[in-house]
């Protein structure tokens, strides 16, 4: 057993050394014991993730694709991103301590998570990571409904988040940009998923670092239309209605709990309206703008 143990702590330690003894000179990270080493790697890797991740994705939409993915009323202050920033950068380091804590978990022995995809078979390993993905898709969903419902949590963390309501306040940074505990709540499916089902470890911290792409991808407000992600169209309408779209990867759980709210479907009511509220020619130039978007 402990030397199975073992291979989650040479895993862990490589990791370690590819980031840190990348980044900073041995003699300030090689003294620190295991578990700060760890949280020191996820601390500096999330960051450069967070920052580099961000800065290109808003070069890219916001100035490469200017006007092409969003009106220009629809780009965000650089004031609205600093703050966003601001707001992510003093989470950071207590976001970290999750991902930390549960590679000690798993490192000891707390959890069912195996090292090698050998140990369980491909077919084993596909099935559990199925699992794996929708228990996270029903917890996110749930705990992020519920720091909605109960009026304390929304007012005293989830708030926080939704400061940025409209489509000129929402941007790549914001998906990060949270109460730190509500941060964590919001990722926690992913390490009790650890005590429940076998996982594969190396998969697990993948998910938690993809995290960070994807929190960034749903707030830049360009909707893909890749039916059934819960992209950025989706996740748009929830920071306006605050009732709707509170899914994680996919549509299914909005789907069958009932707060569903298609973006398509708002584009086609909103047709309707205008062409029934203008009149003779104006009408024809409504349909031909809807059929070229």
């Amino acid at each position: 057993m402990d030397d199975y143990l073992g291979l989650f702590v040479k895993e862990t330690t490589l990791y370690n050394h590819i980031v840190l003894g990348s980044l900073l000179p041995e003699k300030l990270w090689a003294p620190l014991p295991h578990f700060v080493q760890g949280w020191l790697r996820i601390y500096i890797a999330a960051t450069l993730l967070y920052i580099v991740s961000g800065v290109l994705w808003c070069f890219y939409i916001y100035h490469i694709k200017r006007n092409v993915y969003l009106p220009k009323d629809a780009i965000p202050s650089k004031k609205a991103m600093y703050l966003q920033i601001y707001v992510a950068m003093k989470a950071m380091p207590w976001y970290c301590a999750l991902p930390s804590v549960s590679e000690y978990m798993v490192e000891n022995g707390w959890t069912r998570c195996f090292s090698r995809i050998s140990d369980v078979g491909w077919i084993s390993y596909t099935w559990y990571l199925s699992l794996y993905l929708i228990f996270v898709e029903f917890g996110i969903y749930w705990m992020h409904r519920e720091l909605h419902d109960i009026k304390p949590l929304y007012k005293h963390l989830h708030a926080t988040h939704h400061i940025y309501n409209k489509q000129n306040t929402l941007s790549p940074f914001a998906g990060l940009a949270f109460h730190p505990l509500d941060g964590i709540l919001q990722a926690v499916p992913h390490v009790i998923a650890l005590f429940v089902m076998p996982t594969h470890f190396t998969i697990h911290i993948a998910l938690l670092f993809f995290e960070a792409i994807w929190t960034a991808n749903i707030h830049d407000c360009i909707h893909g239309k890749l039916w059934p992600v819960m992209g950025a169209g989706y996740h748009t309408i929830h920071h306006t209605t605050y009732r709707h779209n509170y899914g994680h990867y996919t549509v299914w759980m909005d789907w069958m709990f009932g707060t569903l709210r298609d973006p398509l479907e708002d584009e086609i009511k909103l047709v309707k309206f205008l062409f029934d509220t203008v009149g003779g020619e104006d009408k024809g130039f409504v349909e031909l703008s809807f059929l070229s978007c």
